[in-house]
């Protein structure tokens, strides 16, 4: 079934207000609070620990605060029970979108000549050990896909679906990389959010895409420490 059909009439979906409300609390939790982290003055593993962990947190408080606006039921944003069928595609498609974003990667840097990558802190965050790792691991590969997805796909990708499918998964996916930045992460994101957001189009549910989220991001940490030799 898909969101459309789950949700019924337009006028019970998030709009716009819940849209910016959330959008202006991640950029005031992420960019503004996330910019003054440096001048904590934490060692390098702290310092990458707290940096995996805040974009996630600045989601989950983004999509809570857009939540609060009107307080709409969570399945109005796609926090529902699916069918082990989408549950197995989310990992299908998992399984394509990971083997296919380093294809991605190669053509955008060969095109762009952008090769540089933000996500080299998080290799700080997990070399301190197993814990560390486990640690920086987990926020990465669990806790930061499920805020991006309440969020990105949730909440943004609801709102445009109003006005069809290729604003609603396109447009969700874009705002989803932009907001990362324009790095080799940029084309990952979009080709994330684009898988993402049309399973949740066509199930109804975020579980399928945050799946997908997860198998995407789960090895970025152990593959930072062991590439960067920390």
């Amino acid at each position: 079934m898909s969101i459309e059909a789950t949700q019924g009439h337009p006028s019970g979906r998030p709009g716009w207000t819940e849209l910016a409300v959330g959008i202006i609390v991640l950029a005031l939790v992420g960019f503004g609070v996330g910019s003054q982290i440096q001048r904590l003055g934490l060692d390098p593993m702290a310092h990458g620990l707290v940096l995996a962990g805040w974009s996630g947190l600045a989601c989950l408080a983004g999509f809570g605060a857009a939540w609060m606006v009107w307080r709409r039921p969570l399945a109005t944003f796609g926090v529902l029970a699916t069918t082990r069928r989408w549950l197995f595609l989310g990992v299908g498609a998992g399984v394509l979108t990971f083997v296919a974003k380093g294809l991605v990667v190669m053509a955008f840097t060969a095109v762009t000549g952008i090769g540089d990558s933000p996500q080299g802190v998080y290799a700080d965050g997990g070399s301190g050990g197993w814990l560390s790792l486990v640690t920086a691991t987990f926020l990465i590969g669990i806790f930061v896909p499920l805020g991006e997805e309440l969020l990105f796909r949730g909440l943004v990708t609801t709102v445009l679906l109003r006005y069809g499918a290729r604003i609603g998964v396109g447009g969700g996916a874009l705002l989803f990389a932009l907001l990362h930045g324009i790095s080799i992460v940029f084309p990952v994101a979009v080709l994330q959010g684009l898988v993402a957001g049309e399973l949740y189009r066509r199930s109804g549910s975020l579980w399928p895409g945050v799946i997908v989220h997860v198998i995407c991001n789960l090895p970025t940490v152990p593959v930072l420490v062991l590439t960067s030799g920390a």
